[in-house]
């Protein structure tokens, strides 16, 4: 989570804003953090079995080694020649999501402000620089299948105590299809507005 939310610098985000369509600079930097946490919750989620944590090693080996992130506004702009793997943000977010994206997205818009074809474009925009950090985490310490579930598990419990990481593992823990949305109301537009705000 260090890395991703350190490459959420100004200079960052107004790219971002530019790429969704001149968005509110305050509403992208809130939802690109919820996005990323939202991202390595569901990551979390998927490598807890053998299985999920094998098939995430190995995409990670294959497409995502993190060289993405020696050029983050390349990416952005399309300046950077990647396998196509490695930058197609909706292939990935149906292997981390499935059918809780639509969910995820309309929970990130309403707590971060920003409407939800944006947040959309922005889950797509940033999901490769999230594979990227977790390819080249596990490049850097050797990790494997093993590694990275723990890696993941470990990040999630580092944070637990904040009101995002709650909601956001109380939105991917519930059954059906993200009828958790209701319960946004019911937060308090106080708590909303640090939500997803970075630490400085």
């Amino acid at each position: 989570m260090d890395l991703l939310q350190g490459h959420l610098s100004d200079d960052f985000v107004d790219q971002l804003s530019n790429q969704i369509g001149g968005a509110d600079r305050e509403q992208t930097e809130a939802a690109a953090s919820g996005v990323m946490t939202t991202l390595v919750s569901a990551l979390a989620r998927n490598a807890s079995t053998n299985q999920g944590a094998s098939a995430l090693s190995n995409a990670l080996d294959r497409d995502h080694d993190g060289s993405i992130l020696n050029d983050v506004f390349g990416m952005l702009t399309g300046g950077q020649a990647q396998n196509s793997r490695t930058t197609n943000g909706e292939g990935i977010l149906n292997h981390i999501l499935g059918d809780r994206q639509s969910g995820a997205v309309d929970m990130i818009s309403r707590l971060s402000g920003l409407d939800q074809g944006k947040t959309g474009n922005l889950m797509s925009l940033l999901a490769p620089v999230v594979m990227g950090a977790l390819g080249k985490a596990k490049q850097s310490n050797g990790l494997d299948a093993a590694g990275i579930a723990s890696l993941l598990s470990g990040t999630v419990s580092a944070h637990q105590e904040s009101p995002t990481m709650g909601f956001i593992n109380k939105f991917l823990d519930a059954d059906g299809d993200g009828s958790i949305i209701d319960d946004v109301a019911s937060i308090g537009m106080k708590l909303l507005g640090g939500f997803f705000s970075r630490k400085r």
